[in-house]
C-alpha cells in the first residue's frame, strides 16, 4: 500500500527527529562495544564502518523520503 503526500510527510518527520536520534545512539552504541572488545580499529576499517553506518539509515526509509521536497500532486491546482 502506497503511503499518501501527507503521511510521507509526517512519517518523514517522525523519522528525522525521533527515528534518526534513535539509530545514532545505537550505532555509537555498537561502535563503542566493538571498540571495547577488538581494541581500536585501523583507521581505513574504521571510516568504512562509519561511512556504512552513515548510509545505511536512510535505505530502509527512502520510500519514505521520495518526493517530499515536490509539491503535493493530490492537491487541486492552483491558478497562477
Amino acid at each position: 500500500m502506497a503511503l499518501s503526500y501527507k503521511a510521507r510527510r509526517m512519517w518523514s518527520i517522525v523519522a528525522l527527529l525521533i527515528g534518526l536520534p534513535i539509530y545514532i545512539a545505537v550505532a555509537v552504541t555498537v561502535t563503542n562495544l566493538a571498540e571495547g572488545y577488538f581494541g581500536r580499529l585501523p583507521i581505513l576499517i574504521e571510516l568504512v564502518v562509519y561511512v556504512v553506518l552513515g548510509v545505511a539509515w536512510i535505505i530502509p526509509l527512502k520510500p519514505v523520503f521520495s518526493g517530499i521536497g515536490k509539491p503535493d500532486p493530490d492537491a487541486p491546482p492552483s491558478d497562477k
